[in-house]
């Protein structure tokens, strides 16, 4: 058979339903005679975004695929893998390749050496009957350890050239491998925590794709210890429960600013403790336990004081056990759940007059609070775009299920979010996809809401329209002053109503509940809808580090 034929069936053996693309390139075709069904998105970098978002809200165990063309179609591609790889989201991307021929003739693009410093692997393909191998290859470092992009370029003459019948017959899946951590390591970890008198506990994304919220939230009651995550994190741990502390990004609530301050251990699972614009600091001198499956996390940006080495569900699994076994019959002790849920209240006293404005205007955060009121928050998942969206979304939108929230940030790409609520779509049919967005960054990405559209994946967008770049004022006084920089302008329903998509304008607070439930009744009978919500520049959110 062909190299397109291989490369199609191959996907389909490992489980592969959907190729994001964006044409020409042989695959596509090809996947769809093996019954992949392409999704053809506007743009490269949306088409990444959807297999993004597919492979984050099924923890890795579903493998987004995006198909692109040689060329402009591998360089379109790069900020949305770049965005993968900073946030550490398994997509494999599949690019046509210049004819062996051409490779080193400039002005060629040659995706193999370009993509190098955003992917966890990159390779090009030689050899036709190489495939096979190379495909495995792929596939074990996109499920197993740190996740991240894998790249492999495939030349244009190569996709024509014969592979073995039987080398794609024999061909099997991948399947994960989760290490143990070491029994000795395990123990000192839980001794220390067992010790300190006020420890807090970091979850991060790694919690997520081990799937292992169970253990997590076993471990923590059984240690009782309260819960931060990081934004990647965040829907690890439900947030509704009495240790739970809610996700600190470049915002977030009070109750992780005061536990953190207190805290004389720090214990993370699942996190890299990387140090970013976008995730709540570590303060100095706080001694650091960190459990993680790459090693390569350990003491990149902190001291760590303990670490070890393996899969979050794994390693969780096991420190239960201890825990129980060190504390003794009684447990340990704790009133640190009154002391949540009082640090708690009085944050949300201090910000419900923003939280139920009702001014015009809108208050953004009149916005989201109506919104999650409104959804069954245990059949949703809600992602954002980058800025202020994130910012006034994070702290209040309170998770109560795994994957309920879709973070991103160590990267920060303005749009990102539109295509991870399709991704997420994608991922899970049966739940509400909803993504908040801005009026900037709908002018990134918008023409892909017709990719929703088109493709019947029906999410629910949210944008604030503010008529302004928000959050730049700082930044770009004179220039706004002279040329008016930082403001922008459009009817934005009128553009999603064009794209065939269900809309509404909503500027005043009484019509957000109402024109909610009209816009998930739509969503529900499978039409993607956008809502524009005339709002005010609201410069302020919580951030208390």
């Amino acid at each position: 058979m062909d190299a397109k034929t291989a490369v199609a069936k191959i996907l389909k053996v490992e489980g592969v339903e959907h190729l994001l693309c964006f044409p020409n390139n042989a695959l596509i075709e090809a996947a769809a005679i093996e019954g992949i069904r392409p999704i053809c998105a506007r743009t490269e970098r949306v088409a990444v975004n959807i297999a993004d978002g597919l492979s984050r809200v099924s923890s890795g165990r579903r493998i987004g695929v995006v198909a692109v063309q040689y060329g402009p179609g591998a360089e379109n591609a790069f900020g949305a893998i770049a965005q993968a790889y900073s946030d550490a989201s398994p997509v494999l991307l599949l690019p046509g390749g210049v004819e062996r021929g051409r490779q080193g003739v400039p002005p060629t693009f040659q995706a193999i050496y370009n993509y190098q410093g955003v992917t966890k692997w990159v390779e090009t393909v030689n050899q036709a009957e190489r495939l096979p191998q190379m495909l495995r290859r792929a596939f074990t470092l996109l499920r197993m350890g740190k996740p991240g992009p894998v790249m492999l370029e495939i030349p244009t003459d190569v996709m024509k050239e014969a592979v073995p019948d039987e080398a794609v017959a024999r061909y099997t899946p991948v399947r994960r491998a989760a290490p143990h951590g070491d029994p000795a390591d395990m123990r000192e970890a839980v001794r220390m925590l067992l010790a300190a008198r006020s420890p807090v506990i970091v979850a991060g994304q790694g919690v997520l794709y081990a799937e292992a919220w169970d253990e997590l939230r076993g471990f923590a009651e059984a240690v009782q210890a309260p819960v931060l995550t990081t934004l990647n994190g965040k829907s690890a741990f439900p947030e509704d429960h009495p240790l739970a502390l809610g996700a600190g990004g470049l915002s977030g609530p009070k109750t992780v600013d005061h536990f953190l301050k207190k805290a004389d251990l720090v214990f993370g699972i699942g996190t890299s403790f990387t140090r970013s614009h976008f995730i709540v600091p570590i303060p100095p001198g706080k001694p650091i336990v960190q459990v993680t499956i790459s090693e390569e996390d350990v003491n990149k940006d902190y001291p760590v004081a303990h670490a070890v080495i393996g899969d979050a569900r794994a390693v969780l699994g096991q420190m239960i056990e201890e825990a129980r076994a060190q504390a003794g019959p009684r447990g340990r002790s704790s009133a640190v759940a009154e002391e949540v849920r009082a640090v708690k209240a009085e944050f949300l006293k201090e910000w419900m007059p923003r939280l139920t404005s009702d001014e015009t205007p809108l208050s953004p955060y009149r916005v989201i609070w109506d919104l999650m009121h409104t959804v069954d928050r245990r059949r949703t998942i809600i992602t954002h775009d980058a800025g202020n969206p994130r910012d006034q979304l994070v702290p209040f939108w309170e998770t109560l299920v795994p994957h309920g929230y879709v973070g991103w940030g160590k990267s920060s790409q303005l749009g990102t979010g539109l295509g991870l609520a399709m991704g997420a779509k994608l991922a899970a049919p049966d739940r509400l996809a909803v993504n908040l967005m801005g009026d900037v960054a709908f002018g990134m990405v918008g023409m892909d809401f017709e990719t929703a559209v088109r493709s019947k994946i029906p999410i629910l967008t949210v944008m604030l329209n503010n008529g302004l770049m928000g959050g730049y004022d700082k930044y770009l006084p004179v220039s706004t002053e002279r040329w008016g920089l930082r403001y922008v302008s459009g009817d934005y329903a009128k553009v999603a109503e064009g794209l065939g998509g269900y809309t509404e304008r909503v500027e005043k607070p009484h019509d957000l509940v109402p024109a909610f439930r009209r816009a998930l009744e739509e969503v529900t009978a499978g039409r993607p809808a956008l809502l524009e919500v005339l709002t005010r520049e609201e410069a302020v959110y919580p951030k208390y580090w």
